[in-house]
């Protein structure tokens, strides 16, 4: 047996390290900075480009990769700040970015963005709020012991919950299947998650709510139902044209994760 309780020889991924400092920590990186506290992480560029161009939005700084930066911008939403970026794609890229949020200063955090749907009932569009994801993918084993599921922030759930009832949107909540590997979700492998719950399948939700439990950061995440893989050939339904509901999503996060600050909140948009 090793130091993690694993027997030799067993996958690395298990191989959790509870170490809290990392050889390369994300705050010898990025320094601290005068950022919002409260962050929406939108995976749809063309709602940033529209929000940015339409309500004064105003670059705050790069996060850099080999693919270029990554902006970061500011809106006034109410009477808060309100921190905006894309996260990227899949979960590896997406925590490095996280990470370097929460060490810029970022505490708050709601993430918005599409999934695709295991089960025949979620239409185009229809709102989900995932309550725990299962950990198909490799990040989340480097921020929590292995386990097969990880929860979300109830709390920020809870906040999630409230803002789409006062809206009168309708939502579900349920459990989300994270993996890295989109080219390889099998009819066995999905039969397999629908039967343990999970409705919908994504890249980040797993990772992300690992990152947040380590750091204590609140996250919480909205999904929008895209494509579908429930029938017996896979049908996209062009979600990624549906513009107007992706950007009501957009304000709907922003509206939730501002409502951790402020609970009652009174000039919420959508």
């Amino acid at each position: 047996m090793d130091v993690s309780g694993q027997a030799a020889g067993s996958p690395p991924i298990l191989e959790f390290d509870p170490t809290r400092e990392a050889v390369i920590e994300p705050s010898v990186v990025v320094a601290r900075r005068d950022v919002p506290s409260c962050a929406v992480l939108c995976f749809f560029q063309d709602i940033i480009e529209r929000v940015v161009r339409e309500h004064e939005g105003r670059e705050l700084m790069r996060l850099r990769s080999e693919m270029g930066d990554n902006l970061i911008y500011e809106i006034r939403h109410g009477d808060h700040r309100l921190a905006i970026v894309h996260p990227g794609v899949g979960a590896p890229l997406v925590t490095g970015f996280f990470e370097e949020l929460i060490a810029l200063g970022c505490s708050a955090f709601v993430a918005v963005g599409g999934a695709g749907v295991l089960v025949p009932e979620l239409a185009l569009g229809h709102v989900i709020v995932p309550t725990s994801a299962v950990r198909d993918e490799g990040t989340s084993y480097h921020y929590l012991p292995p386990s097969r599921e990880v929860a979300a922030d109830r709390e920020v759930v809870a906040a999630i919950i409230a803002t789409l009832e006062r809206h009168k949107v309708p939502f579900v909540t349920g459990k989300t299947w994270t993996t890295d590997g989109f080219y390889r979700e099998t009819r066995p492998k999905m039969a397999r998650r629908v039967a343990e719950g999970c409705i919908t399948v994504e890249m980040e939700a797993a990772a992300c709510f690992a990152v947040a439990a380590f750091r204590g950061v609140r996250f919480g995440q909205i999904l929008y139902a895209g494509d579908d893989l429930s029938g017996d050939l896979w049908d996209e339904r062009v979600w990624v044209r549906h513009a107007s509901g992706r950007e009501q999503l957009f304000w709907l996060a922003a509206d939730s994760v501002v409502s951790l600050t402020e609970p009652d909140l009174g000039n919420q948009r959508v």
